[in-house]
């Protein structure tokens, strides 16, 4: 196993960690990492792994935002939306690395709690949650596969 293929690993890994902790662009880091590879590797089974992943990375992608929006866009106003993005903002800058998880959902909260009253906010925070995590869980699942692909083109290059 030689160095590109160990330091690809690690920026494919370091992707997987990014995309469940949205600090680092992940599935960039993934894609990255197995171009990297490819390009190093230049032979054929290299480029058609890498363009197999990619798929996999751009379809997951795609997914990550039709499915889980247009359940969000159901359930809770855009208004409130924004106020969340802004609350995963402020989170951002008070609460390094992880303020962006704890910032979304109290900003939701926080709108729905002004829109609807305290009873009525829990629902709609809850299922940004809910939507917030099935995105993740598309991205990691699209993410997983492609370094799945990535493993058997280094096994068979």
């Amino acid at each position: 196993m030689s160095g590109t293929v160990l330091l690809c690993g690690l920026l494919v890994v370091v992707g997987l960690f990014g995309i469940v902790v949205p600090v680092l662009p992940g599935t960039i880091l993934v894609a990255l990492g197995i171009v990297i590879w490819a390009s190093e590797d230049g032979s054929a089974g290299a480029w058609v792994t890498f363009a197999l992943a990619a798929a996999l990375l751009v379809v997951g992608a795609v997914v990550k935002y039709a499915v889980p929006g247009r359940r969000l866009k159901a359930a809770v106003p855009t208004r409130t939306l924004v106020v969340g993005g802004l609350g995963a903002v402020v989170g951002f800058f008070v609460i390094p690395v992880v303020g962006v998880l704890v910032g979304f959902p109290v900003g939701i909260y926080l709108a729905e709690r002004v829109r609807v009253g305290a009873e009525g906010a829990w629902p709609s925070t809850r299922a940004a949650l809910k939507a917030v995590g099935a995105s993740i869980l598309i991205e990691l699942a699209a993410a997983v596969l492609a370094t799945g692909v990535w493993v058997a083109g280094v096994s068979l290059t």
